[in-house]
């Protein structure tokens, strides 16, 4: 355990980096994934990338283990995050204390643009099974750089069976359907794609999603519903059931879950710091599950917790 007072409640709930996780009893299935998490820190061991639009605070994996202990998660997947560059070692040390503790993981790096064949094995060795494009963190919405991205990491990937996950949001996925629809290799796409709980399933952009998803090359993450709300609201996961079934309703098998922990982004009327730790936001991933467990059936969340990942992370090998 970390120094962060990772704890049991009298009342079931755990506390994680200074919030408090209510843990509701639901059926989770044995060998249940986390799809998306990120690990930071310490930066003296593991510096960010000098062109790094923030400054997240540090997030360990004593802190992942003590929260997956206590919501019922059996796997995990890591995502290199935007601060951290095209530097892995972050991300390729957790997966090895993840897997040395029995908890088995796998990774989503972003490797260099001139990336040696035997660095890419490398990080096929210590689990990693994706490349991330990441556009939203850096404001990035021109569909064509988005293309050209898509094209350039396929081509560097593609021979290991690796996917591309790529995060960004509806309506530069929309511009991007054909070439998604029609890459080489899966394409996972973070968040929901960032689709507006508020304005529903007739937003603009969203019947572009379900007809990618419904071909079958593309996988969406029912990741951080958060991120579809508004401040104003209290920014409840609860709101995201709708986005959420009408996707599990297109292709269940190309459904997957996961809490985006430990929760870094923007807060509101705050410029973004590189210089100085941003504080984490109070997220109750207890909750998250909750929501999204009320949402699906046993055999739904079978499908997407343990399933879905499972195929698509190569945790059976």
């Amino acid at each position: 355990m970390s120094n962060n007072d990772s704890n049991i409640g009298s009342t079931g709930d755990r506390t994680v980096l200074g919030v408090t996780h209510s843990i509701v009893p639901a059926a989770i299935p044995q060998g249940a994934c986390d799809c998306h998490v990120h690990i930071f820190g310490p930066y003296d061991k593991y510096p960010l990338a000098a062109n790094r639009v923030f400054m997240p605070s540090p997030a360990s994996v004593d802190d992942l283990l003590a929260l997956h202990e206590a919501l019922g998660i059996d796997r995990t997947v890591i995502i290199q995050a935007s601060p951290q560059g095209i530097d892995n070692r972050c991300t390729i040390d957790a997966l090895n204390q993840l897997n040395a503790a029995g908890h088995a993981a796998r990774g989503v790096a972003v490797p260099a643009s001139d990336a040696s064949a035997a660095e890419l094995h490398e990080l096929h060795t210590a689990g990693v099974r994706g490349a991330r494009i990441n556009l939203q963190s850096y404001g990035q919405c021109d569909p064509e750089a988005g293309r050209q991205a898509l094209a350039r990491t396929v081509a560097q990937v593609a021979d290991l069976g690796w996917h591309i996950q790529i995060y960004t949001n509806l309506a530069v996925i929309a511009a991007m359907a054909d070439a998604l629809a029609h890459c080489p290799i899966p394409v996972v796409i973070d968040h929901y794609a960032l689709a507006s709980a508020v304005a529903g399933t007739g937003q603009a952009g969203f019947e572009n999603l379900l007809e990618i998803v419904a071909a079958g090359n593309v996988y969406v993450k029912l990741s951080a519903p958060y991120r579809l709300t508004t401040w104003k609201d209290g920014r409840p996961p609860e709101a995201a059931r709708d986005i959420a079934r009408a996707l599990i309703d297109t292709r269940l098998d190309r459904m997957l879950w996961g809490t985006d922990w430990p929760h870094t982004g923007p807060w509101p009327g705050k410029p973004r710091s590189v210089d100085a730790c941003e504080p984490l936001h109070p997220i109750d991933d207890g909750r998250q599950l909750a929501a999204f467990r009320s949402w699906v059936s046993a055999t739904e969340a079978q499908a997407i917790l343990v399933d879905n990942p499972a195929r698509l992370y190569d945790f059976n090998s």
